[in-house]
């Protein structure tokens, strides 16, 4: 959410960084609101203090006889109480009013973030493995022999309809490997705090991260108002929701693995084929929170953890940051990296990572303590993929694939396996 003071002060610059992500101007509006709720508080605060004056005089005189002033000076009290309360109740409503106006507004861009209007604007800035020669044509991950047994969509789609999977035999304990290797390298290699959370949270948890109020159809709500997260985002960024941290706990990072849920609302017709983009799917998720002048060099940071994960698979990959019209609604700047898939003969997003700055924090009221004293100030939220544990499972079964369907396996995965390095045509472990 945005700082009300700083769009009073700066309404010029707070509506030119909202251009450069497409979106019309909007601090005369908001601040039309504010002053109109501003001036209810004033109204409310006037007529309060009348309210206690007249009451003092009253009884001055009740005391001296004068029964005429008596009454109207009962009569006025009356009067101002009635007026605080309707004051009270209109700027309160104003509030509510300018909250979910400012809700609803996307996050500014940092400075550096490169304008744009979609993916085609985004700005390569690395690329790490050569794509591997194969002298014969790739297949994509689900029409691998060796996948085939191991990789039901018919009994999915039974069972709960389209965009589903059900995984078993050698490709669940692949997928498997494939989280216990993330998880361990972020608490073993990157210092990441492991965590488990719940996969269904309270509606306020969502709006501290910003999935509400705005995204809701791209979520899941059930019946008695609890929603399923997304990703562990929501958790993980809310474990200080309403808190006021030292300094010196922070940075704090988190990792954690979990089911993940998206009514994939917006992408009808997209990548219906096929684990890409599924309503279920795993996730092995990072967050940081930190202070607000730690987050750019944390940004690159977690960036960094995330494309480790590929280097230790060998998995070719390149990093982009994306464009103002492509950045999502609570980030100031995002790096996707991107995963080689051979059978679509592509690169695709597997991890998004992004710096949001104090806007969750601000929706949260998550705040530290400065360590030499001072104002409260809010923390700085951090969260990226680390990854989607599906899209590297697909990664590793194309890049790893053979002519005759089976699969060679990453070396990192192979402690996790037993020992075993291929997938074979049969679709077994050898």
């Amino acid at each position: 959410m945005h700082d009300i003071r700083a769009i009073r002060e700066n309404p010029e610059t707070w509506d030119a960084a909202l251009s450069r992500r497409g979106k019309e101007p909007m601090s005369s509006s908001v601040l039309a609101l504010d002053e109109e709720r501003r001036a209810a508080i004033l109204a409310a605060e006037t007529a309060q203090a009348d309210q206690k004056k007249a009451a003092k005089e009253v009884g001055a005189a009740k005391a001296s006889g004068n029964d005429a002033e008596f009454e109207r000076l009962r009569a006025l009290v009356g009067e101002k109480k009635a007026e605080v309360s309707e004051m009270q109740e209109k700027a309160k409503a104003l509030d509510a009013q300018l909250t979910g106006l400012l809700m609803g507004i996307d996050n500014l861009p940092l400075p550096e973030v490169p304008e744009g209007a979609d993916e085609n604007d985004n700005v390569e800035v690395k690329r790490w493995g050569e794509p591997r020669a194969l002298d014969f044509t790739p297949k994509e991950h689900y029409d691998l022999a060796g996948v085939k047994p191991g990789m039901d969509f018919e009994t999915a789609a039974k069972l709960s309809g389209a965009r589903f999977v059900v995984l078993q035999g050698a490709v669940a304990r692949i997928s498997r490997a494939l989280t216990q290797f993330m998880l361990d390298t972020h608490i073993d290699d990157h210092g990441l705090t492991e965590t488990w959370t719940p996969v269904l949270v309270r509606p306020e948890m969502m709006y501290g991260t910003g999935q509400l109020p705005k995204f809701g159809e791209d979520s899941y709500e059930t019946t008695n108002g609890w929603w399923l997260i997304p990703t562990s985002e929501v958790t993980l960024t809310n474990t200080v929701n309403g808190e006021t941290l030292d300094e010196g706990d922070l940075p704090r990072r988190l990792t954690a693995y979990s089911q993940c849920f998206r009514s994939e609302a917006g992408s009808a017709g997209r990548d219906t084929a096929g684990m890409l983009r599924q309503h279920q799917f795993e996730k092995v998720e990072m967050v940081t929170i930190c202070h607000p002048d730690e987050a750019i060099a944390e940004h690159d940071r977690m960036t960094g953890c995330a494309e480790a994960i590929l280097e230790k698979l060998d998995l070719p990959y390149r990093t982009v940051v994306l464009c103002t019209g492509d950045m999502g609604f609570g980030a100031q700047k995002t790096h996707d990296i991107e995963v080689w898939l051979p059978g679509q003969n592509s690169y695709r997003e597997i991890s998004s990572v992004s710096t949001c700055g104090q806007f969750q924090a601000r929706r949260m009221n998550a705040r530290f303590k400065p360590a030499g004293g001072g104002k409260l100030g809010f923390v700085a939220t951090l969260n990226g993929s680390g990854l989607a544990v599906g899209r590297c499972l697909i990664a590793v079964l194309e890049n790893g694939q053979q002519a005759d369907g089976s699969v060679d396996l990453p070396e990192a995965l192979h402690p996790y396996l037993g020992g075993k390095t291929r997938l074979t045509a049969e679709g077994t472990l050898a």
